[in-house]
């Protein structure tokens, strides 16, 4: 007799992102976890406890799958690039997982995280405009405020482009996309730093 194989937390997140990457959100319960990973209901209950507790699990599993590795992508990268090297990673993930953005991104986190995970931040500051508004603060000598403006203004363009590259029928290329938001960003930022946005090569 063969031994069982010991499902893991690891596994059944894994699972659950693919049902999420495949179905989306609404797919994902304890029943097809089970059937996913050919087991009984037990090991999922007993990982996790609950399927709100695997969602908030699955939430910071399903970022890093997104996200993981940006900060170092945009490390050593001057302000401009490294604010680009972020927006296109966030339109690619649009286009290449629409399930798993959408999951992450676009519904509301209190729902999955809880409002006592989100704490009283803006959303924005979730999605590494933080990060941005601190790179551009300390290349230029510039008002923060006027930073902060600039950087939301492009990442709500940013953000409202993606969730049109989510759907086949509105979705440019994305080649396209990305051309678009480094043209917009290139506007947005023409104000403030107008030598170096102008001299800047994509």
């Amino acid at each position: 007799m063969g031994r069982k194989t010991k499902i893991t937390k690891e596994m059944i997140l894994e699972a659950a992102y693919e049902l999420l990457e495949e179905k989306g959100i609404g797919a994902i319960g304890i029943k097809s976890l089970s059937q996913k990973l050919s087991c009984s209901t037990q090991p999922i209950s007993w990982q996790f406890g609950s399927m709100t507790e695997l969602k908030k699990e699955l939430y910071a599993y399903a970022a890093e799958k997104l996200y993981g590795g940006l900060k170092e992508e945009m490390r050593g990268k001057s302000a401009i690039d490294a604010f680009f090297v972020s927006g296109v990673r966030y339109i690619s993930n649009a286009c290449d997982h629409p399930n798993v953005f959408r999951f992450v991104n676009i519904d509301d986190p209190s729902d999955t995280i809880g409002e006592q995970v989100l704490g009283d931040g803006s959303i924005f500051a979730k999605q590494l405009d933080d990060e941005a508004v601190q790179l551009f603060t300390k290349e230029y000598d510039i008002d923060p405020k006027l930073i902060e403006k600039t950087v939301r203004d492009t990442v709500i363009y940013t953000h409202g482009l993606a969730v049109l590259m989510m759907f086949d029928h509105y979705r440019l290329p994305k080649e396209e996309a990305c051309r678009m938001i480094y043209d917009m960003g290139v506007r947005m930022f023409s104000s403030i730093i107008p030598e170096d946005i102008q001299n800047h090569k994509p």
